[in-house]
Formats: C-alpha cells, sequence, structure tokens
C-alpha cells in the first residue's frame, strides 16, 4: 500500500473533500450539497414564524420566491380542499388573508429543529388563539422550510392532522 506523501496531499484539488476541515480539529464541519444558501432555511424559518406571530403579511410575504408554495397541511384539507397547495405570492397572500390574518394569536413552540443543505425541518407545536380570544386550538406538527441560495423560500411545508386538533378555553 502507498503511502500518502506531503507532496501528494498538496496535489489534491481545492474543491476535494479531503482538503476540508474536519469537525473537532480546528474546523467547521463541511456544507454537504453545495453552496450555503444566502440566509440559512433555520433563520428564514425563525423569520417566517416571527412574522405570522406579528401578523406582518408583507413581512412573511417578503420571505417568499415569486413561485413559492405552501401546504398547510399538505395534501386535501379544510384549508385547501383540492390539496394542491397555494402557489405564488397571490395565493400565500390570500392564505395569509383568510387563514392567518383572523386570529387573534399564531404561535409556534419549536421543541426540535434539523437543517440540512438548503432545508430545515422544525418539530413542535402550533397553537392558534381563535378571533375574539375564548378558543385556543393547539396540533403537533413537522414544518419544513426550503429555500433558493437567496435564501427566499421555495416551499412551506407543514405535516399536521385536522383530526389531533387539540382546543381549550384561553
Amino acid at each position: 500500500m502507498a503511502q500518502r506523501t506531503e507532496k501528494s496531499a498538496r496535489s489534491l484539488p481545492d474543491n476535494d473533500p479531503r482538503n476540508r476541515p474536519t469537525p473537532g480539529a480546528g474546523g467547521s464541519p463541511p456544507h454537504v450539497g453545495g453552496p450555503r444558501p444566502a440566509v440559512s432555511p433555520r433563520e428564514v424559518s425563525r423569520r417566517s414564524m416571527a412574522a405570522i406571530r406579528a401578523k406582518d403579511r408583507q413581512g412573511w410575504l417578503d420571505l417568499f420566491a415569486d413561485d413559492a408554495i405552501v401546504e398547510d397541511p399538505i395534501g386535501p384539507s379544510m384549508l385547501d380542499p383540492e390539496g394542491g397547495g397555494h402557489r405564488g405570492l397571490d395565493a400565500i397572500a390570500r392564505f395569509f388573508d383568510e387563514v392567518i390574518a383572523p386570529n387573534e394569536l399564531v404561535d409556534f413552540k419549536i421543541t426540535s429543529s434539523y437543517e440540512c443543505g438548503h432545508e430545515v425541518a422544525n418539530v413542535g407545536t402550533i397553537e392558534i388563539t381563535f378571533p375574539g380570544g375564548t378558543q385556543i386550538a393547539s396540533v403537533d406538527l413537522v414544518s419544513t422550510y426550503r429555500v433558493d441560495d437567496s435564501g427566499r423560500l421555495v416551499a412551506l411545508r407543514a405535516y399536521w392532522e385536522p383530526d389531533k386538533i387539540r382546543l381549550r378555553d384561553a
């Protein structure tokens, strides 16, 4: 078996994975899957949840690419009978106006978050205080956010089961 010499180590191309820093050896782990987006998907997910919590319609819409899709929940539901999602800024704005804006408060309690490449999956609970503030609905969910290279949302997908919604008095 040939030994690797200092000369052969230097002759590796710059993009060779063996030239990347090793975790725990003074470097950070390499980003898998190409270049990092301009804004991390986790940060974009935080901005999305903050804009929803603040009922900042324009701030929320500004996070999305023009041809983005929102699927909340994924598949046919009372919020999307056809199950095709809300594609494009006009449809996403209608979703905000019809589903988010009428409520007193929409809040997220994220317990775990997993970021990989241009996507993040957040695990937690969403709590919605209905108009009038007398009832709160909560449901466990997994929400995924995918961003493009510029850090704009191209897909927001929420996995939750309508029959698992819990209602309580506020």
